[in-house]
């Protein structure tokens, strides 16, 4: 069900007034406690769509409009399809809502505050809300690499996701929602926080330390090598060190450092903050926040590989096309 709007602002409003009076919790050893599961789901973009320029946020009233556009989109794909109807054509396209119908689909329909803003993107450095251009020479390079996970020849030749062995889009470099599974369960002790992600159940351990361990820039682990500190009650982490074959949003990440920042806004607020640099592929560096709400709700086993019928029936399809002398 659907919160009435004047309702939610009601609320933000009423959080936000008593957020310099928050007090953080805290561990038995005495640093701010994050334990528990927090949901990652917004319709807030990463990049700010081009033609809003500079605009930062929305007005209460453009993110009414905007919420209540999303739901009614979702609210039409839910009624219920004809029994007699007619067969959809031949390359017709996808509904909008794309491949998944509702009953998977976690979407977001709301913008979460942060500060009391209705962000436009989750990106606000640069001021453009965007990605940095590339440095100069970076496609031929890129060329230069070759393809990953984009070829047919064995398993190896996928992507991460379809191989089961990572969500990078969720997990890391940068924490971004998913249309469903947009869960983050954080797990603390003594000197270390965990952030395990319900998609692919991908989990990655922070050393709260000074320096990485040499070893993590020749052992490169699929998430990287993360340290962490604690300024205040923000937990600063520091990864870098990533696998080879990751990537953030189709660029290496062999040479990337990301700075996150998490901070508790209210008892059923945090908010995530990232920095990444890379001079060898960005112009500069560009930094962005999301707001994650707390639930009282758990994590289940998340299972891919258990009847992925996905993996043979693209390479079964690819060896097919090569008989017929087709390019797969």
């Amino acid at each position: 069900m659907r919160i009435p709007y004047a309702l939610l602002v009601i609320s933000l409003v009423s959080a936000g007034a008593t957020a310099q009076e928050y007090v953080v919790p805290k561990t038995e050893w005495g640093v701010p406690n994050f334990h528990g599961v927090w949901k990652h789901a917004t319709i807030m973009p990463f990049e700010r769509p081009v033609e809003l320029g500079e605009k930062r946020a929305y007005t209460e009233e453009e993110a009414l409009v905007l919420e209540g556009a999303v739901q009614q989109k979702f609210e039409e794909a839910n009624e219920p399809l004809s029994p007699d109807r007619a067969p959809p054509e031949v390359g017709e396209a996808l509904p909008s809502l794309g491949n998944y119908d509702l009953f998977w689909r976690e979407d977001a329909k709301f913008i979460p505050t942060i500060d009391g803003e209705f962000r436009t993107s989750a990106i606000t450095d640069p001021a453009n809300g965007r990605m940095p251009e590339r440095v100069a020479g970076f496609s031929a390079r890129m060329a230069a690499r070759g393809g990953r996970g984009r070829n047919s020849d064995g398993p190896e030749g996928r992507g991460l996701g379809e191989r089961c062995l990572l969500n990078g889009n969720f997990g890391s470099p940068v924490m971004r929602p998913s249309i469903y599974n947009s869960l983050l369960m954080f797990n603390q002790s003594p000197g270390y926080i965990s952030i395990t992600t319900e998609m692919a159940h991908d989990t990655r351990i922070v050393k709260i330390a000074d320096e990485h361990n040499p070893a993590a820039a020749v052992q490169r682990k699929w998430m990287g090598s993360s340290i962490g500190r604690w300024e205040g009650n923000t937990l600063v982490v520091e990864t870098k060190h990533y696998n080879n074959w990751q990537t953030l949003y189709g660029v290496p990440t062999e040479n990337l450092t990301i700075i996150e920042t998490f901070r508790r806004d209210s008892n059923n607020k945090m908010i995530y903050g990232f920095t990444v640099d890379d001079s060898t592929v960005f112009t500069e560096q560009f930094s962005g926040e999301y707001a994650l709400s707390r639930i009282e709700e758990n994590i289940y086993e998340y299972a891919c590989h258990e009847g992925n019928y996905g993996m043979t029936g693209i390479l079964g399809g690819a060896r097919r096309l090569e008989s017929l002398g087709l390019e797969p």
